[in-house]
């Protein structure tokens, strides 16, 4: 156990969800209240929880291709689910276990509605001080020193180009995976900024870390061939994945 983990709220524990009619699972780790700094102003971050894990192909799947909808038709089965993706959105690299990536931040808001009117909890994205906020605790309070990094991180150095699978590399300091590099992830922003945090596979060692910031940009869905580009997929984007939180 982290010796960080101390620091948490004795009334919030880490905790298992499941996914109604799958054997389909995912933790929860309770960050607790702080602060960070964006853009020079103290930002107040009040406690919430956030996945132990990227979220992955397995949770994601259930949603996309509707395997929770009743065979006779019904609510479950009315979801706007996700269209046919352009090619192959895990890029052949790995599926089950795998995080989730090509996706766009609108998809991964609707897998959080989705997700908590299956569950009966809200989850949704992380909020850019929420990600901050869980990455300072990842770090343990310290720049993330080179053997850190390549130890938790998978990044340009030692990913052979690609994702893997989640919780594969060491836990950081306070008990996360994969929070800096394999799939960057999805935050939610005041000004509503497509925003990425914690950098990919893709970046180099010296990049990946809590200070890394992508903004979506046209070469994310060059590939595209529908005008406009899709609500749901990235073409060119097998970095940009996501974590979920729920507020407490």
């Amino acid at each position: 156990v982290p010796s960080i983990a101390g620091a948490q709220s004795a009334a919030a524990q880490s905790y298992s969800e499941s996914i109604a009619g799958t054997l389909v699972t995912f933790e929860m780790v309770p960050v607790p209240a702080g602060s960070v700094t964006i853009d020079g102003k103290t930002v107040a971050v009040p406690a919430f929880y956030i996945g132990r894990h990227e979220a992955t192909w397995d949770m994601y799947d259930v949603f996309a291709l509707g395997l929770d909808a009743p065979k006779e038709g019904g609510a479950a089965g009315a979801t706007a689910r996700p269209s046919r993706p352009y090619g192959a959105p895990d890029y052949g690299w790995g599926h089950a276990g795998f995080p989730v990536i090509s996706v766009t931040r609108g998809a991964a808001e609707a897998f959080c509605v989705w997700l908590s009117a299956k569950t009966g909890k809200k989850y949704r994205l992380p909020t850019e001080a929420e990600w901050l906020r869980a990455s300072s605790l990842s770090t343990g309070g310290d720049e993330l020193a080179p053997d850190r990094r390549n130890s938790i991180a998978w990044h340009r150095g030692n990913a052979e180009g690609r994702a893997h699978a989640v919780g594969t590399r060491a836990a950081d300091a306070f008990g996360l995976f994969d929070v800096f590099g394999n799939a960057a992830e999805w935050v939610t922003t005041p000004d509503g900024a497509l925003v990425l945090r914690g950098g990919s596979f893709r970046d180099s060692a010296e990049i990946v870390g809590p200070t890394v910031r992508s903004i979506q940009d046209a070469t994310w869905n060059e590939r595209d061939p529908q005008l406009p580009g899709s609500r749901w997929w990235l073409s060119d984007a097998p970095f940009a994945g996501f974590r979920i939180v729920r507020e407490m």
